[in-house]
């Protein structure tokens, strides 16, 4: 396997859009691709990064981190490029750069009727923890 991890580059855009669509198809309207990247590249703090295969983007990864725990999120790798330790190389990626940054805890958010990305990240080492995920859009009333 010759995939390349690296950070994300503008000319990256298109390709990253088209995987994101086709990979979580349902998406709620603030996890749109392209507001997605903007807000991430307005904040341009290195943790966005993709996997490239001869050229092709085959997967993404975006960190954060507020100094207090990071989050992964966007894991994206193509269905056909998936099972090949592509989504495993980017969450290692990301979890080095976090940990570089002082980052103690790593988070992350999967839908509970998604079993078999839950199953990968056990695979990885991620623990259910019993919390409550709350969410609130604040974007709406701020216009």
């Amino acid at each position: 396997m010759s995939v390349e991890i690296r950070n994300y580059r503008s000319t990256d855009r298109s390709a990253v859009v088209s995987l994101w669509n086709e990979v979580f198809p349902n998406s709620t309207g603030h996890n749109d691709p392209e507001a997605s990247i903007d807000r991430k590249c307005e904040h341009d703090d290195g943790l966005f990064f993709v996997a490239q295969d001869t050229g092709e983007i085959v997967g993404t990864a975006m960190g954060g981190y507020d100094g207090h725990r990071g989050w992964i999120y966007s894991l994206a790798v193509l269905p056909t490029r998936q099972r090949q330790g592509i989504g495993r190389l980017l969450i290692q990626h990301t979890e080095v750069a976090l940990a570089k940054l002082g980052c103690p805890k790593v988070n992350l958010q999967v839908r509970s009727d998604n079993g078999e990305v839950v199953a990968f990240y056990q695979s990885l080492g991620y623990e259910t923890e019993q919390r409550v995920s709350m969410g609130k859009r604040i974007d709406e009333a701020a216009s």
